[in-house]
C-alpha cells in the first residue's frame, strides 16, 4: 500500500506574516461547519510555534487562511515559552479536543538525549477544547511528569474512558482518563522494529479512525539516520492497546524536493487525516517547512485490515519491537 501525493503539493507554504514566514507544517484536519479546515503549526521570526487555521476548498486546495494565529503559547506557562506544537484534534460530542505539545527548554541538561539536539528540549502533552475555534478552554499539561509528545485522542470513549495515545521515546503508549484530564498510564502499544524503516523510534500520527476491522492509525517512524516515514497500524477495536498489524513497508517516505530539503531534511510527518466517501486524506509536514497531502483508497486499507484481522484470530497479536511496561517504567520513571 502506498499513499498518492496530490499534484497540487505543497498546498500550504510560509507567507509574509512574521509569525509564519519561516515554516508551516504538521497540520491537524477537522470537519467544521460542513467544511474541512487545517489547524497547522507555524514558525516565524522568533522561532516560537503558534497555530494557524486554513479553510480548504477541496481536499487538496486551500481557499483561505486566517491572518492571525488562532492559538498561541500561554504567557504565564514556563512550559510554553517556545510555543505550542503539532496539534491533533478529535471531535467528541459537540466539542473539539486538541492535544498539543507545550515546548520549552530545560534550564540545565537533566536527561540523556536520544540525539544531541534533543537534549535541551522539554515537551509536555497538553490539552485545549473548543466548539468554534475562536474561544478555547485551556487545561494545560495532562501528562506533566515526563517528556512526551505525539498525543492523540480516540474520537469516542472506550469502556467509559477517554483514551490517549502518546509517545515516550522510543515507543507509542496508551493512557486513559474517565474525566478526559487526569490520565493514567496503561503501558506500551508498539515500538521500533529492528532492521526496518521504523527501527529508530515511532510516534502517533493522525488520531485513530475506526473501520469495520479495527482502528486505523497512520503513524510515523524514524530510522537511525532520522529519516521520517509514514506507516499504518491496525489496533484492536475493543482493546486498542493490542496491535493487530503494522505495514511492513512505509506508505509514504521523503521523495519530493519539498520533503527532502527544508528546515529539517527528509521528513514526512502527519498530525491529521480525514476520510471521505472512498479515500483517506493524510495531511503532513514536508521537511518541517511546508504542508502536503496524500491519499489512499479506503477499500485498499480495509482489505489489508480484513486480512490482518483474520490472521490475528489464529496468531498472537504483533509484538515486534514491543517493550514491556516494566522495562519502560524502570527506564523512564513512569
Amino acid at each position: 500500500m502506498k499513499l498518492t501525493r496530490s499534484d497540487k503539493n505543497p498546498i500550504l507554504i510560509p507567507q509574509d506574516a512574521v509569525w509564519e514566514n519561516k515554516a508551516v507544517f504538521n497540520p491537524a484536519v477537522v470537519l467544521f461547519r460542513s467544511e474541512w479546515y487545517l489547524i497547522y503549526r507555524a514558525q516565524g521570526e522568533d522561532d516560537v510555534s503558534r497555530l494557524g487555521m486554513a479553510r480548504l476548498a477541496s481536499p487538496a486546495e486551500v481557499a483561505e487562511r486566517k491572518p492571525e494565529p488562532i492559538f498561541g503559547p500561554d504567557p504565564d506557562s514556563e512550559y510554553e515559552v517556545m510555543g505550542v506544537e503539532d496539534p491533533r484534534i478529535s471531535k467528541i460530542g459537540k466539542s473539539y479536543y486538541m492535544m498539543y505539545m507545550a515546548a520549552s527548554k530545560y534550564p540545565t541538561l537533566t536527561k540523556v538525549p536520544v540525539h544531541p539536539r534533543d537534549a535541551e528540549w522539554r515537551v509536555r502533552v497538553s490539552l485545549a477544547k473548543t466548539a468554534d475555534f475562536e474561544s478555547w478552554s485551556r487545561y494545560g499539561m495532562v501528562i506533566s511528569h515526563i517528556d512526551s509528545k505525539d498525543a492523540a485522542l480516540f474520537p469516542e470513549k472506550i469502556e467509559n474512558n477517554f483514551c490517549l495515545l502518546h509517545r515516550v521515546m522510543p515507543q507509542v503508549r496508551i493512557a486513559v482518563a474517565p474525566d478526559g484530564r487526569n490520565y493514567k498510564e496503561r503501558g506500551p502499544v508498539f515500538g521500533p522494529r529492528e532492521g526496518m524503516w521504523d527501527e529508530g523510534w515511532v510516534g502517533v500520527g493522525a488520531p485513530p479512525m475506526k473501520c469495520p476491522y479495527g482502528w486505523v492509525l497512520f503513524y510515523h517512524g524514524a530510522d537511525r539516520e532520522r529519516v521520517y516515514r509514514l506507516g499504518i497500524a491496525l489496533l484492536d477495536v475493543h482493546d486498542p492497546s493490542l496491535v493487530v498489524a503494522r505495514t511492513a513497508e512505509p506508505v509514504l517516505e521523503p521523495a519530493e524536493s519539498y520533503e527532502k530539503e527544508g528546515r529539517v531534511k527528509n521528513v514526512v510527518f502527519t498530525c491529521g487525516a480525514m476520510e471521505d466517501t472512498d479515500k483517506y486524506w493524510v495531511y503532513y509536514g514536508g521537511a518541517d517547512t511546508v504542508i502536503g497531502v496524500a491519499s489512499i483508497g479506503k477499500q485498499e486499507v480495509w482489505d489489508w485490515a480484513r486480512g490482518e484481522q483474520a490472521k490475528s484470530k489464529y496468531h498472537e497479536f504483533e509484538q515486534i519491537g514491543k517493550v514491556t511496561m516494566e522495562e519502560t517504567e524502570e527506564r523512564d520513571g513512569i
